[in-house]
C-alpha cells in the first residue's frame, strides 16, 4: 500500500483526533463545525469522528483488486437501517420493562448521570461503555460520558444488537474501495456519522440521519455529485473516471418522469424523514408541564428552585416514586441537566416527559 494523498489526509484526521484527545486547543475551531452534524458535539464525539474518518480513508486503499463496492454500499445501508431500527426497538422494550412512558427521557443517577430516550437513545452507547470501562477504564477521560450509568438497566438480549456494529464497519470499508476521491471522502464522512449516530443518538438523532441518508444519497446520486465537482474544478481526469461508474437508473430507457423520480426521490425521502422526526417529537410532547418522576427518592430532596408542584406520591411494593409537575417554561435539555444537581446521590433515576415546544421559545 503506497502512501498517497488519501492516506495522507487520513493520517492528518487521525492526528487531529489525537490532538483533541490530548488538549483542548482545537476546540474553539472544531466544535462549532462538528456541532452542526453531530447533534451537540462533545470531546468524545470529535475524537471518534476524526479518528473514524481518517481510518476509513486509509482503509479505502488496502484492497488492490477490483470489487463491487456499490453492492457493499447497498448492504451497508440495509445493515445501518436494521441497526437503527433495533436501537429504537430496544428502547421500547427497555421502557416496557421499567414501566415508564415512551415519551420520557430516562436519567440514571448511578455514577455520573446518563440519559436516554426514543428521540436520542444512548442504550447501545451504554453497552459499549460498560465494555470500555472494564477494559480501558483508566484511559477514558472523566469528561467523556460513556453512558455506563444505563448499563445495569439494559435487557440481557440487548448485547446481541451490538454485534451488528463490527459487521457494519466491515461492509462500509468494502463499500469505500475503488472509488474516486469525491465519493471516497463523502463515504468516509457519512460512514463516520452513521457509526457515531448508531451509538449516540439512534435513528432520530442528527448524526444517524446524516449518516444513513448520506450513504443512500451517494448510492443513488454519487455519479451526479462527482460530476458537479468535476465541472466546478474543471477536472477532466475526475470526469472520465466518474463516467465509468453510472447510476443504475441512467441510460436504461426509463421515461423522463421515472428517471427524475429516481434521481431526486432521495431528496423527498430526506424531507419525509425529517418531518417524521419532528412529528414524533411534537406528538409525544407534554406542553402544559413537565412530569418528573423520581425513583427511590431520599427524604431531603429539594426542588424548590424549579417552580415545582408535588402531585403524587407512590409507595407500592417494588416501587417507591415521587412525581412532580414542573413549569414548562424551562428548556427541556437545561431542565434535565439542572435536575441532576439536587438529585445527585438522592435517587436511583428520574424521568422527564418530552417538551419539544421548549426549543421554539
Amino acid at each position: 500500500m503506497k502512501v498517497n494523498k488519501t492516506i495522507l489526509l487520513g493520517a492528518i484526521c487521525i492526528f487531529i483526533a489525537g490532538v483533541i484527545f490530548a488538549t483542548d486547543m482545537l476546540n474553539p475551531i472544531i466544535r462549532p463545525i462538528t456541532y452542526l452534524f453531530l447533534m451537540g458535539s462533545s470531546k468524545g464525539k470529535d475524537i471518534i469522528f476524526f479518528g473514524l474518518v481518517g481510518l476509513f480513508l486509509i482503509l479505502s486503499q488496502v484492497i488492490g483488486r477490483e470489487m463491487e463496492s456499490t453492492k457493499y454500499l447497498k448492504i451497508s445501508i440495509i445493515i445501518g437501517v436494521v441497526l437503527l431500527a433495533l436501537g429504537i426497538l430496544l428502547e421500547i422494550i427497555f421502557r416496557l420493562q421499567m414501566g415508564i412512558g415512551l415519551n420520557t427521557v430516562f436519567c440514571s443517577m448511578s455514577n455520573t448521570m446518563s440519559s436516554t430516550s426514543i428521540l436520542h437513545t444512548h442504550l447501545l452507547k451504554a453497552i459499549l461503555g460498560g465494555v470500555l470501562v472494564n477494559v480501558i477504564g483508566p484511559f477514558i477521560q472523566s469528561d467523556i460520558n460513556t453512558g455506563v450509568g444505563l448499563y445495569s438497566y439494559l435487557p440481557s438480549a440487548s448485547f446481541l444488537v451490538v454485534f451488528l456494529l463490527p459487521i457494519l464497519f466491515a461492509t462500509l470499508v468494502l463499500a469505500i474501495q475503488k472509488r474516486n476521491w469525491v465519493t471516497r471522502i463523502l463515504l468516509a464522512f457519512f460512514s463516520s456519522c452513521l457509526l457515531i449516530g448508531a451509538i449516540d443518538g439512534g435513528m432520530w438523532g442528527t448524526p444517524a440521519l446524516v449518516g444513513i441518508l448520506g450513504l443512500y444519497l451517494v448510492y443513488r446520486n454519487g455519479y451526479y455529485l462527482t460530476l458537479i465537482v468535476a465541472m466546478i474544478l474543471k477536472d477532466d481526469e475526475l470526469f472520465e473516471e466518474n463516467e465509468s461508474v453510472q447510476p443504475p437508473y441512467r441510460n436504461i430507457g426509463l421515461s423522463e418522469a421515472r428517471y427524475y423520480f429516481n434521481r431526486f426521490g432521495i431528496y423527498l425521502l430526506v424531507v419525509f424523514v425529517v418531518l417524521l422526526r419532528f412529528t414524533v417529537a411534537f406528538a409525544g410532547a407534554e406542553p402544559d408541564y413537565y412530569t418528573v418522576e423520581i425513583a427511590n427518592p431520599a427524604d431531603n430532596i429539594d426542588l424548590s428552585n424549579f417552580s415545582t408542584e408535588i402531585i403524587n406520591y407512590e409507595n407500592n411494593t417494588g416501587k417507591n416514586t415521587i412525581t412532580y409537575h414542573i413549569d414548562p417554561s424551562y428548556n427541556e435539555m437545561e431542565l434535565i441537566n439542572d435536575l441532576k444537581i439536587p438529585l445527585k446521590g438522592k435517587c436511583d433515576y428520574y424521568t422527564v416527559t418530552w417538551n419539544a415546544y421548549s426549543y421554539l421559545e
